[in-house]
């Protein structure tokens, strides 16, 4: 398994976009995507912080339904 990495939040969501997430809000230090699948509709909520926490980084990709390397690759 491969570590996952310290990134800034604009990297983490660059990724995300080019993997078909949508931008749809921000409050504060929160910002919302989403993404629509054939069956639902995913949501996750990334924090400003430059680094983004791994552990929190962890849970995002989960979320996002992502591993360490898909992400690598999309950066």
């Amino acid at each position: 398994m491969t570590k996952v990495p310290s990134l800034g939040y604009e990297k983490v969501i660059h990724a995300l976009k080019r993997k078909g997430w949508v931008v749809v809000r921000q409050r504060g230090s929160h910002i919302r995507l989403q993404k629509h699948t054939d069956t639902e509709v995913l949501k996750i909520t990334i924090p400003a912080h430059r680094p983004i926490k791994r552990s929190t980084l962890s849970h995002i990709l989960k979320q996002a339904r992502l591993t360490v390397q898909e992400l690598n690759k999309l950066l």
